[in-house]
This record gives structure tokens, C-alpha cells and sequence, in this order.
């Protein structure tokens, strides 16, 4: 590969376009490898993480969340935004608790994914969890969401037909597919805090 000294941009000016309970918005004066200018408009973004729930008997525990940007019911995983300061393990044992109702005697980090590259900054951890527990939902404020199970065969069906277009469970499913093929492997790990949820 040749150097990203040719690649990259630099900034020159910052401006906050918005600055909201959730979005951060900010365009930068950026100069080009050629010397140029141009503008970048992107989304700051703290981080998230989702969680790929493996029941006993293998299916996998999923969820029906309207998603009002895309005005429709989107299948996906367990996920969600860091708290400031919080890791993303922490992060995950708490989402999965929040969403589902489940704890998980094992964790294994899968990984990281940048679901949109071209205007955001955010990031998501991959995390697997199993050995699940079913105890109480703990839904936020405002937030519904329908909990079922699935087989893997299910979820790469629906990835392949389109009923899954949701980017963190595409990349989940490309981790499932490679795990069962034996290409990929995971680092299983006890809950490193049994006292605690999740």
C-alpha cells in the first residue's frame, strides 16, 4: 500500500452546526492532498455497542424496534449508545439487561465496526454473549421494543432477502456465518464481575 500521507486532509477551520441532546454536528474547512479546499459536514458521536445474544439451544435473542429516521420496524441486535466515561463491556451488560431482560455468564469482544465512515464518527463494539439468564427488563423511558428468538438460518435469510438492512446486524451476521463455518473464532470470557447484572 502506498502512504496515507497522500490521502489524508487536513483541518483548517471548525464551525458547531448543531449541538443537540444527542447529535453534535460540526463542518470543517479541511485542505486537500493537492492543496486544495474543501468542506466536511459529519456527526459526532460517543460510541455504542451491540450485543449478539446466543441462547443455549443456539438461536439467537433479536429484537423489532420502530426507527423513526427510516420510518419503519427495523430487525436488529441489542445496542446502545456509551454512557461518558463508560467501557464498553459495561456498556453492553447493561444494554442487553435494559433491552432483553437477559444476563450472560460469558462475553467475548468481537470487534469494532464504523457504521457510517462518510459522516460520523461513530463507532460500535462487537460484543457475544452466552449463558444467558432471563431476569426484568429495564426499558428506558420512551423506549419500546419487541424481544424474540431466531436461528442463525433465519437471520441470514433475512439479510440476504432485505428484512435485515440494519448495518451493526449485517456485520453480526458475517461474524455468526464465519464462526459456525470455523474461519473465526472468539475468546470467551467469564462475566469478570459475577455480583453484577449481566
Amino acid at each position: 500500500m502506498n502512504s496515507d500521507r497522500d490521502l489524508i486532509e487536513h483541518t483548517t477551520h471548525r464551525e458547531e452546526l448543531l449541538h443537540g441532546r444527542f447529535l453534535h454536528v460540526l463542518r470543517d474547512t479541511v485542505r486537500l492532498p493537492d492543496g486544495g479546499s474543501d468542506t466536511r459536514e459529519y456527526v459526532v458521536h460517543p460510541g455504542a455497542v451491540m450485543v449478539v445474544p446466543l441462547l443455549d439451544d443456539g438461536r439467537l435473542v433479536l429484537e423489532r424496534q420502530y426507527r423513526h429516521p427510516m420510518g419503519r420496524v427495523m430487525v436488529e441486535f441489542p445496542a446502545g449508545k456509551l454512557d461518558a466515561g463508560e467501557d464498553t463491556w459495561t456498556c453492553g451488560r447493561r444494554e442487553l439487561l435494559e433491552e432483553t431482560g437477559y444476563t450472560a455468564r460469558e462475553w467475548a469482544r468481537a470487534g469494532v465496526l464504523h457504521p457510517v465512515i462518510s459522516y460520523s464518527t461513530e463507532f460500535i463494539e462487537i460484543w457475544f454473549a452466552r449463558g444467558l439468564t432471563l431476569q426484568q427488563r429495564q426499558l428506558d423511558e420512551g423506549e419500546f421494543l419487541e424481544v424474540f428468538s431466531a436461528s442463525v438460518d433465519d437471520l441470514l435469510r433475512w439479510c440476504r432477502d432485505g428484512t435485515v438492512t440494519d448495518a451493526k446486524t449485517l456485520s453480526a451476521a458475517l461474524w455468526l456465518q464465519n464462526l459456525r463455518s470455523g474461519d473465526w473464532a472468539l475468546n470467551w470470557q467469564p462475566n469478570p464481575d459475577p455480583t453484577a447484572a449481566g
